[in-house]
């Protein structure tokens, strides 16, 4: 039975007969000093290089808020693999569930995958935070369990269409990832395109498959188009394949070309020399002066070889924001952080933030970027233009959802 199912039978008259047992099937109990939390990260598939970043970002948040003296309670973390699979991560999830009584869980970064974690997350009353960007995770799929500290790609699409039509160019090819989060790219920034006051024309969209290897015949379509910019709607190693064949083919010489995640520290990596130019909707570089940013990096850099990224970023801004509700709402049971969580403001690694009440997505500001090589392993991030969370969220009768 799920914890849900025995609040319900149960009801508040018998709650004292079987609060023993809460904790055995998913409930955290509001006197317990102990938070069990799931991690549950690609650490295999199309996505085990963003997936090590994010695992990192978990570990360093379970470590301060162990080691805080500001919590009144301790996070106890087991690790699963999702494998960028939909029923995989149901099986890991549930398996922390079951197995470690988790109340809380965060990760997945495919939206498929998220997705799936978003509907099992309200069947078992876990809180659940998503590694993933895609509208409908908070959106027409969300639920009062989750609550999402990434930046979705409505998010990115406020802040970098129109400055797409302005700036690079007005007639637009689409390409995407065809799954979950490339199709809400595509929605999210056509529409945007469409109803901006700039002029704006679709030369053409191609959709390849997730974990493709070949782009020849998408790329030659786009060099033979009238197209003044490339949109793609992909991340981790279908962005690095489609950027690395892109360069050989010579489409970055004649077109501009604008990613949803080429500012990644991973695609950097991976692209040396063939990552300068590209433009890149950005939600994180770790030189940022906001917020506790500073004391993250510190922490991470002297826990780790190299600097965070956005997926660190991300899964410490899950867990720590996460705590801060519990410690607010002084309960370690999902049930009274649910009603404290929504609209409590408190700072994050990008400043005060929230999970805003209507849909609990973070209110994230976002940069649009450009890599920069200047020479050594991987080109710079150049912040061209902020647009801050308020400005960049859009409502919520817009994605979809109205907790």
């Amino acid at each position: 039975m799920t914890r849900r199912a025995v609040l319900s039978a149960v009801g508040a008259g018998g709650l004292a007969g079987v609060s023993g047992c809460l904790g055995d099937i998913g409930g955290g109990g509001g006197g317990d000093d102990t938070v069990k939390y799931g991690m549950l990260n690609p650490m295999t598939g199309p996505y085990a290089g963003l997936a090590e970043e994010q695992r990192k970002g978990a570990k360093l948040a379970v470590k301060t808020i162990n080691e805080s003296d500001d919590y009144d309670f301790t996070i106890d973390a087991k690790y699963g693999d999702t494998q960028a699979d939909a029923e995989t991560g149901q099986q890991e999830a549930r398996k922390m569930v079951e197995q470690h009584g988790a109340s809380y869980m965060m990760g997945a970064i495919s939206s498929s995958v998220a997705l799936g974690l978003n509907e099992f997350a309200s069947e078992e009353s876990v809180v659940y935070s998503p590694g993933a960007a895609a509208i409908p995770i908070t959106g027409k799929n969300c639920n009062e369990y989750v609550f999402r500290s990434e930046t979705n790609t409505a998010q990115i699409a406020e802040a970098c269409s129109e400055w797409t039509l302005n700036n690079l160019g007005s007639n637009v090819w689409f390409h995407i990832a065809d799954y979950a989060y490339g199709q809400s790219v595509l929605r999210e920034w056509r529409s945007r395109m469409q109803e901006s006051n700039a002029d704006f024309s679709e030369a053409g969209v191609t959709r390849a498959q997730l974990g493709a290897k070949n782009f020849d015949s998408f790329i030659s379509q786009m060099k033979n188009s009238d197209a003044d910019v490339v949109v793609v709607g992909s991340t981790g190693g279908d962005l690095i394949e489609f950027l690395n064949q892109a360069s050989a083919q010579g489409l970055s010489n004649q077109k501009e070309i604008m990613t949803t995640t080429g500012s990644f520290q991973v695609v950097r990596g991976a692209l040396g020399e063939k990552a300068d130019g590209i433009y890149s909707g950005t939600r994180y570089v770790p030189q940022l002066d906001s917020g506790t940013n500073k004391e993250f990096v510190e922490a991470y850099t002297n826990e780790n070889d190299g600097e965070p990224d956005s997926f660190a970023r991300v899964a410490y801004d899950s867990i720590t924001m996460v705590a801060n509700g519990i410690k607010e709402a002084g309960s370690t049971d999902p049930d009274d952080v649910i009603e404290t969580l929504p609209g409590l403001k408190m700072q994050s690694l990008l400043g005060e933030n929230e999970f805003r009440s209507c849909d609990h997505q973070a209110k994230n500001p976002v940069w649009v970027g450009q890599n920069v090589y200047n020479g050594g392993e991987m080109a710079d991030v150049k912040l061209i233009t902020e647009v801050n969370g308020d400005d960049a969220i859009p409502s919520c009768d817009q994605t979809g959802c109205q907790l």
